[in-house]
């Protein structure tokens, strides 16, 4: 496994519970940070627990659904199983480092990989011999050009930076405040503390400059101790046109990503660890490949819903305006965006947001 994140670190264990041999190589140490929203909706919740992974109440935070905030509209809805959690990406990858260690992977820190081989890796000068080869090494992964995937079907980025606050959450909700062309997403990561993450087009937009079209944020955090420095990262929409070759498999941001509007970046690289581990012990990329896009549909979708409001000022209000006036609406929708409802629930779902649009 090259790359110790969540998504590498998720395959590991993946394949030490099928039998498999693994060592996970990162130039990183421990723990790795990522600028990112903290939150892990409850789809991810269910993901990593299927992978032998429970994050303790005490290094966590609940909440309990997600709030849209904006034009002088809100709507919230709760989630219809469990609860999604804040969680500092430290904190998780401390967790699964942990797990990771008890299940019996080899971890390589401060080991940069310099190469991939027919026969392996390469270390610096030294050959690690491996039947597999995975690139969990990120959105600018070395091993996607090494192994010559790094053709697109579609690549766009969005610009994300965030700051943790000292203060106690106003909200048990993920709250999502839409502004021009850009959003806050609000979550309580502890009794004491929130994470406060912009995205946006514009590279050069910061927090601080984008409060002003945020007023009641504004308002809340004056006065908030700064828990740490602003953070940035790129969020991107991306589809390769393949995500193995040879012995060589692409895994998590690597492989592709939809953008962070949807907070599945988490639950989508943990079930690709999964069906990557199923595709080892059978010895077949080629079903990892066809599982890879099946897993990618539902969050490509939402995210191509959510980022059409984005865009779409007029019919962003509207939908405001219809989950107001039919809060099922909102619940039925969130149920769709973490997987709790079948495909016959899905289309009667979007022809009933379709007619309450045109009547709102």
């Amino acid at each position: 496994m090259i790359g110790g994140g969540p998504a590498g670190l998720a395959a590991a264990v993946a394949a030490r519970q099928r039998g498999l041999e693994v060592v996970v190589a990162d130039g990183a140490r421990p723990p790795i940070d990522k600028p990112c929203g903290e939150g892990l909706m409850p789809d991810g919740r269910t993901a990593l627990a299927e992978l032998g992974i429970e994050v303790p109440p005490d290094s966590s935070h609940p909440f309990r659904g997600v709030r849209f905030v904006g034009g002088g509209l809100n709507a919230d809805a709760n989630f219809p199983g469990r609860l999604g959690l804040g969680i500092r990406r430290t904190v998780l990858h401390r967790i699964m480092v942990e797990n990771a260690e008890a299940a019996g992977v080899t971890l390589l820190w401060h080991t940069p990989v310099t190469g991939i081989h027919a026969q392996g890796v390469l270390l610096g000068e030294r050959m690690v011999r491996s039947r597999w080869v995975v690139g969990a090494d990120g959105g600018h992964s070395l091993v996607r050009r090494w192994a010559g995937l790094d053709r697109y079907i579609s690549n766009r980025t969005r610009f994300a930076f965030r700051r943790h606050y000292r203060i106690r959450p106003w909200s048990d909700f993920m709250e999502i405040h839409w502004g021009p062309k850009c959003q806050i997403y609000v979550t309580p990561i502890a009794e004491d503390e929130i994470c406060v993450a912009l995205v946006s087009h514009d590279p050069h937009l910061r927090l601080e400059f984008a409060m002003s079209a945020f007023p009641e944020i504004a308002s809340r955090l004056s006065g908030a101790e700064q828990t740490s420095m602003e953070r940035g990262a790129t969020s991107s929409t991306r589809k390769l046109r393949k995500i193995y070759r040879d012995h060589v498999a692409l895994l998590g941001d690597a492989s592709g990503a939809v953008d962070c509007i949807t907070g599945e970046g988490l639950c989508l690289s943990f079930r690709q660890a999964t069906a990557l581990a199923d595709c080892f012990k059978d010895g077949n990329l080629r079903r990892y490949q066809q599982k890879h896009r099946a897993l990618a549909r539902r969050p490509a979708f939402m995210a191509r819903l959510m980022l059409a409001l984005d865009c779409n000022i007029p019919l962003r209000q509207r939908v405001m305006r219809a989950f107001g006036s039919d809060p099922d609406l909102f619940r039925r929708m969130l149920a769709m965006h973490v997987g709790e409802l079948s495909t016959m629930e899905l289309a009667i779902g979007g022809l009933s947001m379709g007619w309450r649009l045109l009547s709102v």
